[in-house]
């Protein structure tokens, strides 16, 4: 699948600015964070920033990005219109617990059951941002056990970055703790992914050429012939002309390739970046002192979000192969 830079931008900085607002829920409610006013104004001004801002970059893929709205009407059946739905709705309790902490600058009782169901209304809208890719049975590397986790893992972890360097900033007891917190999530991340990329190494796509023109079965079956081909079918199906001579949306969309060594070499640069520098910069900024923990949780921050976790949302887009493929050239998918 084509990797459009909007939908990497939208999944990346939408994902990070929801788990940063889910934590600010999470630590509310347990009575962890002190309801400091530019505290307030920093967190949310970083996960709502995010939030909208992928949110407007994802229209950038839209044909007619004036009729997005439209999407929201066909909830029970699309998840993407669930997503938007969810979307729309998890900035009410959202906005609420920010004025709460902000202007009244509270974030306990019922502050904190808001920031609570707030919380839950982001986990939801990137369950449902994730499911938009799971249901698509047409495309294997995305219609697996693995896609729901690694959207909910992901952005628990970036989301987990982005407050632990407000926590540092702010020099706040929770820091050293919630540190922790950060390297247990990095490596369930860092795993959910290693899993994933297995399991796609290990399964082989169910549609093949065959399949598709339906010129492989057994004899006498469907689309085969007594005697005929290897295996009894019509033999192995081979492309002989293209459909058609010029490009189009198909192949700009479904068609991207990419070469097996680059894709080993980016998903190295998605693992040393997105998990094992900010592993280091965790961990160094644990046995440190002073300035230097905020430091390392700011670069911890960047290296994860602009260069790992966007090279690993590209990954994700550019290995995936619809079955469409299958019409033009690919043998199996």
């Amino acid at each position: 699948m084509h990797p459009a830079k909007s939908v990497i931008l939208f999944t990346t900085a939408s994902g990070a600015g929801y788990g940063l607002l889910a934590w600010l829920g999470v630590l509310a409610a347990l009575g962890l964070l002190p309801a400091e006013r530019w505290l307030g104004v920093a967190g949310f001004g970083i996960g709502l920033g995010l939030v909208v801002l992928g949110l407007l970059s994802s229209t950038f893929h839209l044909g007619h990005p004036e009729r997005a709205w439209r999407a929201l009407s066909q909830w029970r059946s699309s998840w993407l219109s669930r997503e938007g739905v969810a979307a729309v709705v998890t900035f009410l309790p959202v906005g609420i617990f920010a004025l709460l902490w902000v202007v009244a600058q509270t974030n306990s009782g019922a502050a904190a059951a808001v920031g609570l169901l707030a919380s839950v209304c982001c986990a939801v809208t990137v369950a449902c941002t994730a499911m938009i890719y799971a249901s698509l049975r047409t495309i294997r590397a995305w219609s697996n056990a693995w896609t729901l986790p690694a959207y909910l893992a992901l952005s628990a972890f970036s989301g987990a970055l982005l407050m632990n360097l407000l926590l540092q900033l702010w020099g706040l007891p929770l820091a050293r703790a919630f540190g922790w917190a950060v390297l247990v999530l990095a490596v369930l991340s860092g795993a959910i992914k290693l899993g994933y990329w297995r399991s796609l190494a290990s399964q082989e796509g169910a549609s093949t050429a065959e399949s598709a023109t339906g010129l492989g079965g057994a004899p006498g079956g469907r689309g085969g012939s007594p005697g005929g081909g290897s295996g009894g079918g019509q033999g192995r199906v081979r492309l002989l002309e293209a459909p058609h001579s010029e490009s189009n949306y198909l192949l700009q969309e479904m068609g991207f390739r990419i070469a097996r060594k680059h894709a080993a070499k980016l998903r190295r640069i998605a693992l040393v970046a997105g998990f094992l520098l900010p592993i280091v910069c965790v961990i160094l900024g644990l046995a440190l002192g002073g300035a230097v923990p905020a430091v390392l949780a700011a670069l911890a921050a960047v290296a994860a979000m602009a260069l790992g976790l966007a090279v690993e949302r590209w990954l994700f887009f550019a290995e995936a192969k619809h079955v469409v493929t299958l019409y033009y050239g690919e043998s199996r998918a």
